[in-house]
């Protein structure tokens, strides 16, 4: 098996129909969660103890900085495109200057190196070391300074406005004895509730970063038919959000929109964790997180797109072929590794594992009390037998480009690859190459690597990134959208 890992700096069965979601068609939003909402049996307490004796006056209320849209979101609705585009393709520029970015040596001015530990220029003010970016005292601008900011910037806003609906969706699609057969509480459902109103924060964030062009809320077509699913979706939906912004965020410009972009983001980071937890997976498997190029984040996300309005700011980024992993490990399994061929909700990369009543009850960890085998919600869960495994044979089948996707059907997939002969696994800070073995029109398979990142820190585990690529080059998480126009397909890898 040929293995290229490249370290850190330190079809076997018919594609499943997509499974109709029982989506909310128009609705006004969740609401928090009251006493009036509690299941049977649950309790809410009415009053502070004896001991909450503190001094306290009434507080003068601050100003309120409005938001782009509510906490509660206005009506919306659900389900896949069923018109005519009236437009195609990405965003285009008045022209390209090269069919690609070419590779150059190290910059020549990045030679510092400190072997003695102490400053070793003269500081512009006491406590103040040499360098930096934006420490000259100007004052800061929180806008985009350049195309590159703005279109990434507002891919981020495309994912914080799936976010706000998505949370808000299921809190309204499913009841209060669904989440409670799911093992999640009416503090589990409040912590959602909370969770889509920081999505708020964010967009109204990003649109004010962006200006008057910024893109608005859409209407979404989601994958889920039960809790499971839905916080198996969401678990999925936020890491490659939050990794497509690890990918970018050191190259922007405006620094100051990284800087509040990081303090969001970080958020988000949180959010991933949490629904981690809420699907019985280990909250956090890996020592470092994966930034991803933002056409990768584009080619996951828009799928789940159905429909914007009109004029709404489109993106100049590409959307790539899907990559289907076929067995890809069903995380409600008790043996997750009997899995069978796509056992998944539907056809697109990022659709969940499929859960009870579709998976049978004694074939299901759901509901199972038993250490390393249950995998209802918890704090962290240590799965006896794991997900994936180092040496496990992958099973792949792949699109053609020129498929309609995202808002519309108006982005087309491309791909500007040759014939795939290497599935390239990006997680942590590495990317590995492993041989593509092509068995059919548009199938093949490949082994899990077995690649680490630092000793005992084995490099894939977590929800990763998978893509077919016609070249094995060398690259960094620095510099991995080089590897843009080598992709044949890209996909979601659910490792641990």
């Amino acid at each position: 098996m040929h293995s290229n890992v490249v370290l850190s700096p330190a079809l076997l069965a018919v594609l499943a129909a997509a499974a109709p979601a029982p989506q909310v068609p128009g609705y006004s939003g969740a609401s928090l969660i009251t006493a009036s909402s509690a299941a049977s049996g649950q309790t809410f307490a009415t009053s502070f103890g004896p001991d909450s004796q503190v001094s306290a006056i009434v507080p003068t209320p601050g100003f309120q900085p409005p938001k782009v849209s509510s906490q509660v979101t206005g009506p919306t609705s659900h389900g896949p495109f069923t018109g005519t585009p009236t437009t195609t393709g990405a965003a285009k520029a008045p022209a390209t200057l090269a069919a690609s970015v070419g590779t150059l040596p190290p910059n020549p001015t990045a030679t510092y190196y400190n072997s003695a530990g102490v400053p070793l220029n003269p500081m512009p003010a006491p406590y103040t070391p040499a360098g930096g970016l934006g420490t000259n005292g100007s004052l800061p601008r929180y806008m985009v300074e350049s195309d590159f900011d703005f279109e990434s910037i507002a891919l981020g806003l495309y994912q914080e406005w799936i976010e706000l609906d998505l949370f808000h969706n299921g809190l309204a699609t499913f009841t209060v004895d669904d989440f409670l057969a799911a093992g999640l509480t009416a503090e589990d459902r409040s912590l959602i509730e909370f969770m889509a109103d920081q999505e708020s924060g964010h967009a109204t964030l990003l649109t004010n970063m962006l200006g008057e062009a910024a893109p608005v809320q859409c209407t979404y077509d989601y994958p889920f038919t039960t809790v499971r699913e839905f916080v198996d979706f969401n678990q999925r939906l936020t890491r490659w959000g939050e990794s497509g912004v690890w990918g970018f965020i050191n190259h922007l410009d405006s620094r100051e929109v990284g800087q509040l972009l990081a303090q969001s983001i970080a958020t988000e980071a949180r959010q991933q964790m949490s629904f981690r937890q809420m699907s019985g997976l280990h909250p956090m498997p890996v020592w470092f997180e994966a930034g991803i190029p933002q056409s990768w984040g584009w080619t996951y996300l828009a799928p789940y797109i159905s429909s914007c309005p009109e004029n709404i700011t489109r993106l100049a980024w590409q959307n790539f072929p899907a990559l289907h992993v076929l067995n890809n490990a069903n995380i409600n399994r008790f043996s997750p590794n009997d899995t069978g061929i796509l056992e998944v909700t539907g056809n697109r990369t990022s659709d969940p594992s499929i859960s009870t009543p579709k998976l049978p009850e004694d074939q299901s960890c759901e509901h199972l009390n038993i250490t390393g085998v249950g995998c209802g919600p918890a704090i962290s869960r240590n799965r006896s037998e794991p997900l994936s495994f180092p040496g496990k044979q992958v099973l792949f089948s792949w699109d053609n480009p020129g498929s309609p996707v995202g808002p519309n059907n108006s982005y087309i997939t491309s791909t500007s690859a040759g014939t795939p002969t290497f599935v390239a696994w990006v997680s942590q800070l590495n990317l590995t190459y492993t041989d593509l073995t092509v068995t059919g029109p548009n199938t093949g398979f490949t082994y899990q690597p077995d690649s680490f990142v630092y000793a005992a820190d084995p490099a894939g585990n977590g929800t990763m990134f998978v893509a077919l690529t016609d070249s094995d080059m060398f690259l960094t998480p620095f510099n991995l959208s080089m590897l843009n126009p080598h992709v044949r397909a890209l996909g979601l890898y659910q490792a641990g």
